[in-house]
């Protein structure tokens, strides 16, 4: 018998006959599905890994089979034609307790869940409070506007009135909800986690020790702890030493005089780099030949160290190594020099204790009568001259 022809032959019943059997078959259902589903849910459950898909599977049993038993009720009401002043109560009472029981249910789901995943070590404790909250309000959100709208009540001022009340918490709460995204984002994208080294824009580098909903917390190098607000880290560039593996190359730079012999050179610094117990064997270290400086040829030790803290203090035992074995081995490290020459040719001889010539007089001076002074012209000390 097709479906069409079921339906017409619970129509040709009496109203209360075919609505009651309805009732007691859709329950009959829901008691076969509970038997079934039970069994069946337990093999697949027993498949994955986690309890998180027991919990979630376990907890809707309940609301599947009071849905299933309520189904009945409801055809009821769409198949008989029951007065308006029962059938309309009866649906709207029945579709909102299968949208209570459904909205409590997946609220249980989610608190257990959040339980359960707060150990993982997938998944960071400080997000779990973050989801559940969002979990939670967006499922009382729409269960409560499934509800009003099945019961016709205008939801419009509601609406209105929801929207305007967004705006001003959200002008009054713009750095906390810019601060909450930023967080949602960098957990999203896995930025850092919590024990990795990270370097920001700022030049500050440090172990991050706290992540929450408003901010990050970063342990420095001089056991000072700095709060950066997550909306700030969310839009900057940042550099995570920690990923994707915790080893991390460091780079020596060293100068030596030109004349020095290179190949010594390079053997004499991987002997310092493979004695020294903080840098790794693997991977090996390397000399590169950089440059020729002003005034050396500019080596760089490579180097790797088994994790970003140990990169300052491998440094300084490398660089002290490198200096002491220079001094043994007579190797020259320079340093910067200028020469300056100066030209005494045209410099007064007073300035380096000579006598100075006294200056030549360019023009001839005219005597007191005007005239021309003659050369050999002798001069009283009263100025006149020797009359004729």
């Amino acid at each position: 018998m097709q479906l069409g022809g079921i339906v017409a032959w619970l129509a040709g019943l009496p109203a209360w006959q075919g609505f009651g059997l309805l009732v007691v078959t859709s329950l009959l259902l829901s008691v076969a599905v509970r038997e079934l589903g039970d069994r069946y849910l337990k093999r697949l459950t027993d498949r994955i890994d986690g309890d998180v898909d027991e919990i979630v599977f376990g907890g809707v049993h309940t609301a599947l089979y009071l849905t299933v038993g309520l189904a009945g009720a409801y055809v009821g009401t769409q198949v008989y034609d029951i007065s308006p002043g029962i059938a309309v109560p009866l649906e709207a009472g029945t579709l909102s307790l299968v949208i209570v029981v459904w909205a409590l249910t997946l609220l249980r789901v989610g608190r257990k869940a959040s339980t359960v995943v707060t150990d993982s070590r997938y998944i960071d404790r400080q997000m779990v409070p973050i989801l559940q909250n969002v979990w939670s309000a967006a499922v009382a959100a729409v269960a409560i506007f499934l509800l009003l709208v099945l019961w016709n009540i205008d939801v419009t001022p509601l609406l209105a009135s929801a929207g305007i009340a967004g705006i001003i918490v959200g002008l009054a709460a713009r750095d906390t909800l810019a601060n909450f995204f930023g967080s949602l984002s960098l957990y999203l994208d896995g930025t850092y986690a919590v024990g990795d080294y990270v370097v920001l824009e700022t030049g500050e580098r440090g172990r991050v020790e706290d992540i929450s909903v408003r901010s990050t917390v970063i342990r420095t190098r001089d056991d000072i702890l700095v709060t950066v607000p997550n909306s700030k880290l969310s839009n900057a560039a940042i550099v995570n030493e920690s990923t994707p593996k915790t080893k991390r190359r460091i780079r020596v730079p060293v100068g030596v005089a030109y004349g020095t012999d290179i190949d010594a050179l390079e053997d004499l610094l991987l002997e310092i780099a493979e004695g020294e117990g903080l840098v790794l064997e693997r991977p090996k270290p390397r000399v590169r030949f950089r440059e020729f400086g002003g005034s050396a040829l500019n080596f760089e030790l490579l180097c790797w160290v088994n994790n970003p803290a140990q990169r300052a203090r491998a440094t300084h035992e490398l660089n002290s190594a490198i200096y002491k074995r220079f001094q043994a081995d007579g190797i020259e490290i320079p340093f910067p020099q200028r020469d300056v020459s100066m030209s005494v040719t045209d410099v007064p001889g007073e300035l380096f204790g000579q006598p100075s010539e006294p200056p030549s007089e360019p023009f001839p001076t005219e005597g007191a009568a005007g005239e021309a002074s003659q050369p050999g012209a002798e001069h009283r000390s009263d100025g006149g001259q020797d009359g004729r």
